[in-house]
């Protein structure tokens, strides 16, 4: 059953914790030399493709026991938040794109780009704590795609404009606070059975 509180907060954990990440600048980056239309159909089918894979690992872990499951995930949830709390910042990625503007090789740079950068991310890691953590696999795969595609899209039409206004670290830190929350709701769940 869909529950709307879940892909929101899928939705917003997932869109903090992406929305410093390098694929974001990338897809700027595409967005700006080549169609932004072509680019953010690559960039949003390899997110789909990331959610997939996050959603099955997160339905295995929900064959564990409860409080083992919730100890796992609270863990998870803080290793993330320290990730986003102790990352050095990274150099931009230098992305060779394509040579000319057709759909399938501007559209194609965005996926390989995204499937690789993206795979094993926080992001998806995240994704699949979350699926672990509800036990509803498509609501938090709805607000996980809807949260990466909703960055990407910001990336590649805005995302200039948006560091402007709203410092980098400040994203960052909202992201780690969000998931030290949950990582503490988690932890308890555990605790106290």
């Amino acid at each position: 059953m869909l529950s709307l509180t879940i892909m929101a907060i899928t939705f917003g954990v997932i869109f903090l914790a992406e929305l410093p990440d390098k694929t974001a600048l990338a897809g700027l980056m595409l967005g700006t030399r080549y169609k932004a239309s072509y680019v953010f159909v690559g960039v949003a089918a390899a997110f789909a493709v990331h959610v997939v894979l996050a959603i099955a690992a997160g339905s295995v872990l929900t064959l564990l026991p409860q409080r083992l499951l919730q100890a796992i995930v609270g863990v998870l949830f803080l290793a993330g938040a320290a990730m986003l709390l102790f990352k050095k910042g990274d150099d931009d990625e230098d992305v060779k794109p394509p040579a000319d503007q057709s759909f399938w090789k501007v559209s194609g740079a965005g996926f390989m780009l995204i499937l690789v950068a993206e795979f094993g991310d926080l992001t998806q890691i995240m994704t699949a704590n979350l699926a672990a953590r509800y036990d509803n696999p498509l609501s938090v795969g709805i607000g996980a795609v809807l949260g990466l595609w909703a960055v990407a899209g910001l990336g590649i039409l805005g995302g200039r404009t948006l560091m402007k206004r709203v410092p980098l670290r400040l994203i960052t830190k909202i992201a780690a606070c969000l998931m030290l929350a949950l990582a503490g709701f988690s932890l308890f769940e555990a605790i106290a059975g």
